[in-house]
């Protein structure tokens, strides 16, 4: 049987682990670490005062996730976002929230509603604006997913979150599409507040292009 001391240790270090796999992560979303560039396990190390081992295992979440490209003995390198990627995470994004929609719109409260309709207005004037479209979008559809009451579901969104807002960070509605979407968007504000989770879902999938 495992100790206690042994299993505070154990979860110690996947708290660590998780830390350093979420300061490179957010290092590539947000272009600190760029596509194309080289990242030593040693440097991440030094910098955050930890042993390589956890840093290791971080980067190898990452390549899993497709984020970065390791060569043993060598480098690690963050990989470039093509349109194969982008299409394929917006995809993804849409089933997901899809789910996350159809499952939590039928079960909130009504302040809780009113709260989601909020985050979404919050959406309409971010259409010309590819951060802000992806933070707005994650905002309400994050809201959702923890009020699904599905944890598997909140297990693959926990994980391939880091994935999703860096492939499409710098997506943005085509312009000739977002009269369309504002409507999209209205269309899902109104579903919100009647707890329709058939119609949420339907325009979410809407949303993302599936």
């Amino acid at each position: 049987m495992e100790s206690m001391g042994s299993k505070n240790t154990s979860e110690s270090k996947q708290l660590l682990a998780e830390e350093v796999f979420q300061y490179i992560g957010w290092q590539i979303i947000d272009g600190t670490l760029a596509p194309g560039q080289r990242i030593r396990d040693l440097d991440i190390a030094d910098r955050l005062h930890v042993s390589r081992t956890p840093v290791r295992e971080a980067l190898q979440r990452l390549e899993r996730l497709g984020l970065v490209v390791m060569y043993p003995s060598r480098y690690t390198e963050v990989t470039e976002v093509s349109r194969d990627t982008v299409a394929q995470s917006l995809a993804f994004a849409g089933y997901q929230a899809g789910v996350a929609a159809r499952l939590a719109v039928p079960r909130l409260s009504s302040s809780q509603r009113r709260h989601v309709a909020g985050l979404v207005e919050s959406m309409y004037d971010t259409l010309d604006d590819s951060v802000r479209t992806i933070d707005s979008r994650w905002a309400v559809f994050a809201y959702l997913g923890e009020r699904s009451d599905n944890p598997q579901h909140c297990v693959v969104i926990e994980e391939t979150s880091v994935a999703l807002l860096r492939n499409l960070r710098h997506w943005t509605v085509p312009n000739e599409d977002r009269e369309r979407m504002l409507q999209v968007y209205v269309d899902f504000h109104d579903a919100v507040l009647r707890g329709d989770g058939d119609a949420a879902e339907r325009l979410t999938r809407e949303m993302h292009y599936v």
